[in-house]
């Protein structure tokens, strides 16, 4: 990049690319958070525990970990574009697997299709959040990725919306339904129809993914620095990673914030219907709402940042969720219910923020160091089968927001004295 082109917010020239990639965070939001519709789903028409349909993001999240490094390597071998449609057609490919998956009736073969949409997006993080940190003025990265993250929530309430309007039947029996529908041989169909209710919306985003990406390989992408030096043979290395303290750190603090949001939105409508007694359709609509109130917060975010230093910012909205989640745990009910959902307004700028904050000064190691911090999203894979496991042998979705609380104890700490180094 030229002296010329750092001035600007986005390079001279790269507004189209900006705009493909930046729809990516759209894409894949959607189904992130078709998972906590799914959690709920499956509860019923698989008949498992909550722990049980934690693996739901475990298997999910298990994707991200797997294949971020793989996809750091092929893109430092060949480009961001390259990365980025290989990400689409797998998050096609395991999209399109929900429809023999339900067919079969088997857990397990859900769990693999999540594994390879996961996979796809694993490829399509890894380029997209350096990518547009890089396509402009360093020291705007946070602002860029922090407004291309925003459409990130605009997905999650499209895939809530989906779930809850497609997904969702409303019919919730109880147990002498239930006791009812077995003694006219009717329950085995019902919960076969529940099942197939999932199908749908996969299949429309198996067909969207597939048309971005070859959209996006008639585009021409801009080509950065490092991306030069990777072509004379100069590839960086992971040991070179051992130098940036403000890094690591980094990945641990996206590890916990991942958690955080994962198992909070997994486990939100759960925690609305155990302590307000809402139905599942109420339930998937006040989730919806706190999406909004991520998104709302992920936009506001970007424009306090010209005004108050990124993780300064991040730290005092990590401060804020310490007390709400500490609320939500004390005095479960109506008003814990509004804390944790206020909560998604104060994390919303957390994932871009040490991100971008994360990535600083790592130069021809910055692809890399993106696939590690997307490698860290196994967070999101391990904090909520514990959350689940937490509210069994405690018998209180309360007590299991204890996890998020420390997350959010440990991004305060980033904030304030983590992430020195790298600013």
């Amino acid at each position: 990049m030229t002296n010329h082109q750092k001035s600007n917010f986005i390079s001279p020239g790269a507004l189209l690319p900006f705009i493909l990639v930046t729809t990516l965070f759209f894409m894949w939001g959607i189904p992130n958070n078709l998972n906590g519709i799914l959690i709920k789903q499956f509860m019923k028409s698989m008949e498992i525990t909550r722990f049980q349909a934690g693996l739901i993001q475990s298997a999910f999240y298990m994707g991200y970990f797997v294949l971020a490094i793989p996809a750091g390597i092929l893109m430092r071998r060949f480009s961001y574009k390259t990365g980025i449609v290989l990400g689409l057609l797998l998050y096609a490919t395991g999209c399109l697997l929900f429809w023999p998956a339900a067919i079969i009736g088997k857990y397990g073969f859900f769990l693999m299709a999540l594994f390879v949409i996961a996979s796809g997006l694993a490829f399509l993080e890894t380029g997209a959040n350096p990518f547009i940190a890089l396509l402009g003025n360093p020291e705007s990265s946070e602002q860029r990725l922090n407004f291309s993250q925003a459409f990130n929530p605009i997905g999650s309430v499209v895939g809530v919306l989906l779930g809850t309007v497609f997904i969702f039947s409303g019919v919730e029996p109880d147990e002498s339904k239930i006791a009812t529908m077995k003694m006219a041989g009717e329950y085995n169909s019902f919960l076969q129809h529940e099942t197939l209710r999932v199908v749908k919306p996969y299949l429309g985003l198996a067909v969207l993914a597939v048309l971005w990406a070859l959209l996006i390989i008639r585009v021409k992408f801009p080509k950065f620095e490092a991306e030069r030096h990777d072509v004379a043979g100069s590839k960086g290395k992971f040991t070179d990673l051992l130098k940036y303290p403000h890094f690591w750190k980094g990945v641990l603090a996206q590890f916990f914030y991942v958690g955080a949001q994962v198992g909070t939105w997994s486990y939100f409508i759960p925690y609305v219907q155990d302590y307000t007694g809402q139905p599942e359709k109420i339930a998937g609509y006040f989730l919806t709402g706190t999406l909004i109130a991520f998104g709302v917060g992920r936009f506001s975010a970007t424009w306090l940042m010209h005004h108050i230093k990124p993780n300064l910012l991040m730290g005092w909205y990590s401060v804020i969720n310490i007390f709400l989640v500490g609320f939500s745990i004390m005095i479960p009910g109506w008003f814990g219910m509004w804390a944790i959902f206020f909560t998604s307004f104060f994390m919303s700028l957390m994932y871009p923020t040490i991100f971008a904050t994360s990535i600083k000064g790592l130069g021809e190691n910055t692809k890399i160091g993106g696939s590690i911090l997307v490698m860290a999203i196994i967070g999101g894979a391990l904090c909520t089968p514990l959350m689940g496991y937490i509210a069994e042998i405690a018998d209180s979705m309360a007590v299991a927001m204890t996890i998020p609380l420390f997350a959010y104890v440990y991004i305060c700490y980033y904030s304030f004295l983590g992430a020195k180094n790298g600013l």
